[in-house]
């Protein structure tokens, strides 16, 4: 089927190639002319301006936009005189859940459906697929079910053909109908919030490994610092980067973000291009926002959130105001970092 694609970054232009791949047209468009230029390489149709993509496509049309979430509002704003009734319009980007239902309801009195596909993959997605987590109608998803069981890793509709998004079969392909507007982006959402706990997880392992020789070093000897118990516990100088390696095979905490961290450190060991700050999208912060609304615990992937605050200086006051309160209380001096 012939679909336009809004958005041609990372995602977005490997979503093109891999739709092209599979025998469909696509119509793209971005901002950046380089970047249409690039996919139109590939043979994708590459297209000026919003009003030209959607002359481009035959109703009813089938949109996809790959953008940020804080610009997909303006958008749909400028794409929508170009729409009419039956037309399908897909956000696959991470907008929070809360924004898909208002943009459906806003939608719908136009006759144009909206889909909300969260999509993960990644920079490998063009090889491996993309996993999709569907929200929306079901007759706007059966228009478009084609171009979803291409993108996702199955690679092509399950047995029971079109119509199947919402079964274990299509599951079992790599995409699903989760259910009405918002559900797509609320099951990612909670998908990230996951990640970050996971992440989270393998960073304090690993950085508790890159420590297990302490007591190898020289440490001095003061009141503001407890000392080893026993130095000779704590005296493996351990090869980290081999470890993530010999966990990748047959370990039962293998995973692809382990297989992403063992190529990280077998190129630079002590990740010397990295600072260390660590970034948060939002989905981290609207997933425990949910599990606060409904009254459920949370509490790894809370301390995952918080972990990133801290890793971008956002602790520093908190922690000059522990020190005052050590020195004021004790006479206890800060120790500086060496």
């Amino acid at each position: 089927m012939r679909i336009g694609m809004i958005g041609l970054g990372r995602m977005g232009a490997n979503m093109v190639r891999r739709l092209i791949k599979a025998g469909h047209e696509c119509v793209a468009y971005d901002p950046k002319a380089d970047a249409v230029q690039a996919v139109a390489g590939y043979g994708a149709l590459g297209v000026n301006s919003l009003a030209d993509l959607a002359r481009a496509l035959k109703p009813p049309r089938a949109v996809w936009v790959m953008v940020p979430a804080a610009i997909v509002d303006s958008v749909i704003q400028q794409l929508r005189p170009h729409l009419a009734g039956g037309d399908v319009l897909i956000d696959g980007g991470n907008s929070n859940y809360q924004d898909d239902i208002r943009r459906a309801d806003e939608l719908k009195g136009a006759g144009i459906h909206y889909l909300d596909i969260g999509t993960s993959g990644g920079v490998l997605g063009f090889e491996d697929g993309y996993c999709l987590m569907i929200g929306g109608d079901k007759a706007a998803v059966d228009l478009v079910e084609p171009v979803l069981a291409s993108l996702a890793p199955g690679g092509k509709l399950p047995a029971r053909g079109a119509g199947a998004a919402g079964t274990s079969a299509a599951a079992s392909m790599g995409y699903l109908h989760c259910g009405p507007a918002g559900a797509g982006h609320f099951v990612k959402m909670v998908h990230n919030g996951i990640e970050y706990g996971v992440m989270a997880a393998y960073a304090e392992g690993l950085n508790l490994l890159a420590h297990a020789n302490a007591g190898a070093q020289q440490a001095t000897a003061d009141a503001e610092t407890a000392p080893l118990r026993d130095p000779r516990h704590y005296q493996y100088p351990l090869d980290v980067a081999a470890i993530t390696e010999v966990w990748r095979h047959g370990s039962i905490i293998s995973s692809r973000l382990l297989d992403l961290t063992a190529a990280a450190l077998a190129r630079d060991g002590k990740l010397a291009a990295f600072a260390g700050r660590v970034s948060d999208s939002g989905e981290g912060r609207w997933t425990v926002q949910a599990a606060i609304d409904v009254g459920v615990p949370a509490p790894v992937l809370s301390a995952a959130l918080y972990s990133r605050f801290e890793s971008r200086g956002n602790a520093e006051f908190a922690n000059k105001v522990l020190s005052a309160m050590r020195l004021g209380f004790g006479g206890h001096l800060e120790k500086k970092s060496s």
